[in-house]
């Protein structure tokens, strides 16, 4: 643990998180909530948020792909994402929803946006974010995408997002 400077989950707890939450909406599986508990933790993202029949903890697929993830990021659930959204601007946060709409904006632009808090709202693994969510978001953010499919794993595409988002605050404080 020492050598690959891992912290310890009182560590965790107490460590300076980075204003960025994950907004999981009728994630249908609970390995894809589990995935997205273990990028939370690596990035010390603030929070994850679940909304409508998204699986929550205590639950065994989401502990077997979290491993442990679930006891250490904050972590809350809502009876919709809507419901979310209205907590996350009140404290503050812009939200946008990972999806492919009109007038979403390219992942690689996340930079260009003038907010210090953040959360990314991700949808049901076949549906996506629904349309009244969509309207309650301050924009849309897309991955870009040069293949046959466009479309990716919730857990991919969450990685991808928050790694981005992480990456541009951590950075930018470098510089």
């Amino acid at each position: 643990m020492q050598e690959l400077n891992r912290k310890s989950v009182d560590e965790f707890r107490s460590a300076e998180k980075i204003p960025v939450v994950a907004v999981l909406e009728n994630v249908r599986s609970a390995y894809n909530v589990g995935s997205v508990f273990r990028t939370g933790d690596a990035f010390l993202l603030e929070a994850i948020y679940l909304a409508g029949y998204t699986a929550r903890p205590p639950h065994k697929e989401i502990a077997k792909t979290a491993l442990g993830a679930q006891d250490t990021v904050r972590w809350a659930h809502f009876k919709t994402a809507r419901e979310a959204i209205t907590a996350l601007k009140q404290e503050g946060y812009a939200v946008y929803a990972v999806e492919q709409a009109a007038g979403s904006r390219s992942l690689e632009k996340l930079g260009e946006l003038d907010s210090e808090r953040i959360a990314f709202l991700f949808g049901n693994e076949v549906s996506g974010v629904e349309a009244d969510t969509l309207a309650a978001c301050d924009g849309c953010i897309e991955i870009p995408q040069f293949g046959m499919k466009h479309s990716l794993n919730i857990s991919v595409a969450a990685g991808i997002v928050l790694w981005e988002a992480v990456r541009v605050r951590q950075f930018a404080k470098a510089l």
